[in-house]
Formats: structure tokens, C-alpha cells, sequence
């Protein structure tokens, strides 16, 4: 079996949770199961995750393997002109409970080379190929069913990557985990995970990233020991700027994003999808969305409607809104006039998850039935 994330970026995500659970429940599949990486980041994944059998993508063994897998567990849509063999079964996870629109719902696709109509009939032809698609939530399944014309069958169980949320989300756990990415720190951690501008480059390849808040100042409206995560798109990583705060700030580029999850008393976020896995562990949340008015109705449209009503937390636009809620954060350890707004966004996208995803994916590739089918 090939497992594939994000078109081999990485060995993460929901593919992984997968693979990881099937060998935790029968070693023998650490033989046969693969994970498919792109050739440039091999060597560091091979150094990185030495148990795991790693294949480089489109090499003449990853066309062997490929051609004869079982089974394909992908995050992603892989290129069109590959198609699967009549055995094998493809298993995709997706990788986001989405806000921003996606396949056919794009009204306009700004991709170079690529027409409108063209990216839509693709998207439509690859999900249809999938044998199987998870789903997160009702939400994101009825988005899935018309966005990617999928006329297959869901597996509405959840994500399999949020399932550590909900394993590993005690007082001893999360203080190891905290302990091993922030050596040292005590205090409350604040993480701040924004989405990628993709219209901010500074050359081809090369994107701008500034934060919207001084340092300075978010630490005069925090306690004394708060620590600071930030956690940025892996394309900018390198443009964050934290001089003079090394002590208060640490970057997260590349770090295990559920684990940064675990150990944050507070996200900071504008419009990525943070928002819905985080949303599983019942802490508060708040958005400042700085460039709202450009962002959702320049660069790309919103599934629902993106308000204070609507989200779990306070919404913010101004930096001296942002500050004056991180006072009310720091005195209470939450917001306290958002709290049924929390419950209800609970409710709305975290119902189905339960810690079990990771589960039942693996007990469909040892028995190729799911649950649902008994």
C-alpha cells in the first residue's frame, strides 16, 4: 500500500495518522506499506522518519509499487494522466474542514496555463476515482458531494489526524509534549497560525510575511510568562521576523501542527482551517482578520458566513481591538461573551470526531469493510 501527503511534502497529516495506527495494530505492515515523497525532501525524511519505508515519487520503483498497491491513501489529488489498476483502492483523506471555496465552487481560477473550466472538469475527474472520501463533518461532506462532484462513498468519521486531540489531551501528556518543542517554558503558550496570503510574493516563489501586531506590544497584554508559537506557511518561514524576542517567540514551521495544538492555552488565526480541528479541544480561539474586506472578496470566496456570530471566538480587524482582547483573554482564560458561540461551532464541525477515525480507516484495510457496513 502507498501512502501520499500533500504530493509527498511530508510523512503528516491524515495519511500518516493512518499508516501510523495500522502498524501500531499489526507490525507486519511496516514490509508493505510505503510512504511516497518527493525526491528533494527524501534524504531528510529518510533521516527524520528512519522505521518508515519511503518511496520517491515517480521514480521507476514508485511506478512498480504504485501500479500493483492495494491500496492508495492520499491527502491530495494525484495528476490525471496516473490512474489506478482495477485492484487497487483509493482512499482519500482530504486535508481541511474548508471556509474558503474549493473544485467547481472556484468562480475564477487564477492558475497560469490553466482555464477555469478546464482546473473544474480535472478536479471532477480525479475525485472521481477516489473509491472512498472522508469527510470531517456534514458540513464539509455536503461541500465535498457538489464542490468535487464526488459520487462515491463518504466515510463520515472524522479526521484521523485529530485523533491524537483527543488521546493525548491530559495534564501529563501535553506538559511532555510541551516540554520537548518549548524546553523550559511554564507559562501559557499562545499560538499564532495564519493562513498564506498567495497574492504577497515578492518574486516567483518567494512570499512576504509581516505580522500584523507588534511584539512589543502583544506582550504588555499578556502575562508575564506567556510564550509565543508562531506558526507559519513553510514559504515564509524564513521571512518571520522575531528579533530582539528570541526568548518569548518561537518559530513552528515544520512542527507536528496537532502537537503545537496540544500545548496552546490560546490560537491566534484569520481564515485558515486551524480554526476547526483546534475547535476539538474546547479552547478559545480568537481572529484578527486584518485584511478581511481584500481576502474574502478579492482572493477567494467564504463557504459560510464569516462573523462574530459565526465563529468561536472574538473577530477583530484593528490591531487595538486585538490588544483589548488579549486583555480579556489574560484575565479570564477565556472570552467569556463567546462561550455558547464555542459550543455551537463545536457542535456544528467536531460532532463526529470521537478518536476513532485513525481506527476504522485501518480496520477498512485489514478487512476492506468499514463499520458501517455491519
Amino acid at each position: 500500500m502507498l501512502f501520499e501527503s500533500f504530493n509527498g511534502k511530508d510523512v503528516n497529516d491524515n495519511p500518516a495518522a493512518i499508516y501510523r495506527e495500522l502498524v501500531a495494530e499489526d507490525p507486519r505492515y511496516r514490509t508493505t506499506a510505503y510512504f511516497s515523497v518527493k525526491p528533494r525532501e527524501y534524504a531528510a525524511l529518510h533521516a527524520k522518519y528512519p522505521e518508515i519505508q519511503l518511496i520517491k515519487r515517480f521514480t521507476p520503483k514508485w511506478v512498480y509499487l504504485m501500479a500493483r498497491a492495494e491500496f492508495w491513501v492520499l491527502n491530495s489529488r494525484l495528476p490525471n494522466w496516473w490512474h489506478a489498476n482495477r485492484r487497487t483502492t483509493t482512499i482519500q483523506t482530504w486535508h481541511g474542514t474548508p471556509l474558503k471555496k474549493l473544485g467547481t465552487d472556484i468562480d475564477h481560477v487564477a492558475i497560469p496555463g490553466q482555464t477555469t473550466a478546464r482546473y473544474h472538469a480535472d478536479f471532477v475527474t480525479a475525485a472521481n476515482r477516489w473509491d472512498y472520501l472522508i469527510a470531517p463533518n456534514q458540513y464539509s461532506q455536503e461541500i465535498f458531494k457538489r464542490a468535487f462532484g464526488y459520487r462515491g462513498r463518504f466515510l463520515s468519521i472524522g479526521y484521523p489526524r485529530n485523533d491524537v486531540l483527543y488521546a493525548a489531551d491530559t495534564p501529563d501528556q501535553v506538559a511532555a509534549v510541551k516540554q520537548r518543542l518549548l524546553p523550559g517554558v511554564t507559562g501559557p503558550v499562545v499560538t499564532y497560525a495564519p493562513t498564506w496570503r498567495d497574492d504577497d510574493a515578492i518574486r516567483p516563489g518567494v512570499y512576504r510575511f509581516d505580522l500584523p501586531f507588534d511584539l512589543g506590544e502583544f506582550f504588555r497584554h499578556v502575562s508575564a510568562d506567556t510564550h509565543l508559537v508562531i506558526r507559519p506557511h513553510y514559504l515564509v518561514k524564513d521571512q518571520v521576523d522575531i528579533r530582539g524576542y528570541e526568548d518569548r517567540v518561537t518559530v513552528l514551521a515544520e512542527t507536528d501542527i496537532a502537537e503545537l495544538y496540544l500545548i496552546s492555552n490560546l490560537l491566534i488565526t484569520d481564515y485558515s482551517s486551524v480554526m476547526f480541528d483546534y475547535a476539538n479541544l474546547k479552547r478559545p480561539q480568537l481572529f484578527f482578520a486584518y485584511d478581511l474586506a481584500h481576502y474574502r472578496d478579492q482572493l477567494r470566496g467564504f463557504y459560510f458566513d464569516y462573523t462574530a456570530q459565526a465563529l468561536p471566538g472574538p473577530l477583530v480587524t484593528q490591531a487595538s481591538s486585538f490588544y483589548q482582547q488579549l486583555d480579556v483573554w489574560r484575565d479570564h482564560g477565556q472570552f467569556p461573551d463567546h462561550v455558547a458561540a464555542q459550543e455551537a461551532f463545536y457542535h456544528r464541525f467536531c460532532d463526529w470526531e470521537d478518536g476513532t477515525a485513525s481506527r476504522r480507516v485501518a480496520r477498512l484495510i485489514r478487512t476492506g469493510k468499514d463499520e458501517d457496513d455491519e
